[in-house]
C-alpha cells in the first residue's frame, strides 16, 4: 500500500502545491522561489528517499519567511497524512551527518506529541536568498503540524551551508528510519496502543 499525500494550501501569502511518497527512490521536482531552499527540499528527498514534488508561489518581495515557514507546515501535513495509522512503523529515528568540518544530530519520536528543540549558531545571516534563522522555523512547523518530537543540534560547524545542509540531510535520514516498516512491531509501537 502506497504512503501517499498530496496537500494544497492557498493563503493570502503563499500558494502550496505538495506530494509525498514516504516509500520512494529519493526523485524531488522543487519550486520554491529560493534557489537554496529548492536545494535543501531536494536533499531532504534524495537522503531520506522520498519523492517530492513542491510548487510554491509566495510573496517573495516581502522576504523568505511566509514561504519557507508555509512549505513547512505542508510538508509536516503531508507526512502526518502521509502515515496513515501508523501501523508498525519503527516510531524513532536519529542520525548523526558530518559535512565537511560541521556535524549534525538529528533524532525523531512520531509520537504525535509536537515539540522542537533546536540547538544551533550561524556565522553568517543569508544563505543565497534564504535568511538562516528560518532554518529554526521551517523545523518548527514541520515538527507542530506533523505531530512529530524533532531534536536538532549542531555539534559543531562554521560554514552556515554546511550546517543547514547537514540538518536537512540528518532529518532525512532520521524519518527514513521513523517511518520504516518493520513487520514485528505488529501494530502500534506503543504501550498504551495510541499514537
Amino acid at each position: 500500500m502506497s504512503r501517499y499525500a498530496r496537500i494544497n494550501r492557498k493563503t493570502s501569502e503563499t500558494d502550496i502545491e505538495l506530494t509525498l511518497e514516504l516509500d520512494g527512490k529519493g526523485e524531488a521536482a522543487v519550486d520554491t522561489g529560493i534557489g537554496f531552499f529548492d536545494h535543501m527540499l531536494k536533499s531532504f528527498a534524495k537522503h531520506g528517499l522520498f519523492d517530492l514534488n513542491v510548487k510554491i508561489k509566495g510573496d517573495l518581495h516581502v522576504d523568505c519567511h511566509h514561504t519557507v515557514e508555509d512549505a513547512g507546515i505542508v510538508l509536516g501535513a503531508a507526512i502526518k497524512k502521509a502515515l496513515g495509522d501508523k501501523n508498525s512503523i519503527k516510531r524513532y529515528g536519529s542520525f548523526l551527518l558530518p559535512m565537511d568540518e560541521a556535524l549534525v544530530m538529528c533524532a525523531i519520536d512520531l509520537s504525535g506529541r509536537p515539540y522542537l528543540v533546536y540547538d544551533a549558531k550561524f556565522g553568517a545571516e543569508r544563505v543565497g536568498y534564504f535568511d538562516t534563522e528560518m532554518a529554526k522555523e521551517f523545523f518548527y512547523a514541520v515538527s507542530y503540524s506533523a505531530g512529530m518530537n524533532l531534536h536538532i543540534k549542531e555539534m559543531y560547524g562554521e560554514n552556515s551551508h554546511h550546517i543547514i545542509e547537514a540538518m536537512f540531510k540528518a532529518f532525512a535520514r532520521a524519518l527514513d528510519e521513523a517511518v520504516t516498516v518493520d513487520p514485528r512491531v505488529g501494530g502500534l509501537p506503543s504501550t498504551k496502543g495510541a499514537l
